[in-house]
Parts: structure tokens; sequence; C-alpha cells
């Protein structure tokens, strides 16, 4: 199981409220049978209507792997995609105002943590970011603090997914593997079953 207590790297700010899935990965990219490749269309309409001026364009921002972002990011459809496509463009982790929930537990499920400061906080986290984008950034989840240079702030998180991350319990695969002798010895037993040993 793979416990995520640090996330270390540098940030990339994506300023705007209720930046919902469709802007984060449009709806013409959903037919993929997997997600690989997802990652150069993050943002895709957001990025062309921009003239290369979008952060994800901007060549001191393509080393970045934590995004900061403001109010209700993540709203709209549900779809997996989005957190899939910022991961794969090398996002890690999310400081943001508040997350749509769905979107959320989507992070969750493939070890992106998101994790939320007040508006205050954010704007200044993006505002160091515009203005120094090589500034060092750390999440510390069992802290629960994010730092930027030399701006250290508070962050939350609901008490659950913290721990998820923290145990490694996020990592449902992960899990799996972690007890695959228990589930081997379920299954012998289990009348159903002619279990083949791998």
């Amino acid at each position: 199981m793979t416990k995520i207590n640090h996330i270390s790297g540098k940030g990339i700010p994506v300023v705007g409220d209720d930046i919902d899935t469709d802007r984060i990965i449009p709806a013409r990219f959903l037919r993929c049978v997997t997600f690989d490749g997802l990652g150069s269309h993050a943002f895709e309409d957001d990025r062309a209507s921009s003239a290369g001026k979008h952060p994800f364009d901007l060549p001191q921002y393509q080393e970045a792997n934590i995004l900061v972002v403001n109010n209700n990011f993540g709203c709209g459809s549900s779809r997996e995609h989005a957190p899939q496509a910022l991961a794969k463009w090398g996002i890690r982790a999310i400081v943001g105002e508040s997350f749509a929930e769905i979107f959320f537990g989507n992070c969750v499920a493939i070890g992106v943590p998101c994790v939320v400061a007040s508006s205050k906080i954010v704007q200044q986290l993006q505002a160091k970011l515009a203005d120094y984008p090589q500034a060092a950034m750390t999440i510390d989840l069992a802290a629960k603090q994010v730092t930027c240079d030399n701006l250290t702030f508070p962050v939350e998180m609901n008490e659950g997914s913290r721990q998820m991350f923290i145990e490694g319990t996020w990592d449902n695969c992960g899990q799996l593997i972690a007890d695959s002798n228990s589930i081997r010895t379920t299954a012998n037993k289990l009348p159903y079953l002619n279990w083949q040993s791998a």
C-alpha cells in the first residue's frame, strides 16, 4: 500500500471559481479506452482560447506537480477523467478553497490529495507562484500545512480522507495485493471456485 504523507515540488496556479470538469477535460476526450494520453488535453479549450498564456502552457510551470485553485473546483459532471487528466499531466496534489464532492472523491481514489485553505491563503499562494514560479512547495498531510518558499499556512482535509492517505488505505488495489494470501485462503474454502495459484 502507498502511504502519502508529504507532496513536494513546484506549484502551478490556475485562477478562477467554479472551474468545472468539462473545462478540466472536455467531453470529446471521454471516449478514450484508457486514461493514457489525457494529460496533454487537460484544460484543452481554455488553453486554446488563451493563445499560449494558460499556466499549463507556460514554460515556467512545466515541472509543477501541485495545483493551486480557487472555489468549487471540479464542479459539474462527475467524470473521473478530470482528475485523471490532471494526474497524467503531472499533478500530484491540489490546494484549493473548496472542491466539488465527487471530484474530491475521484482524486482520493487515484491518490491525489486535495487540501482546503482560506480564500486569502490561496490567493497569497497563487500570487507567490505567479511572481516566483520556481518556489519550492510542500504539502504536509500529517501537520496539515502547506509551505511555499518562505510562506507556511494551515490547510484542512476531512479526517477520514486524510487518514486514508497517511495510512495508505486510499489504495484499493494496493490493499488487495497486500492481502493476497488472505484472499487465496478464502478462495480455497469456497466450494464453487477451482482456485488456481498464480
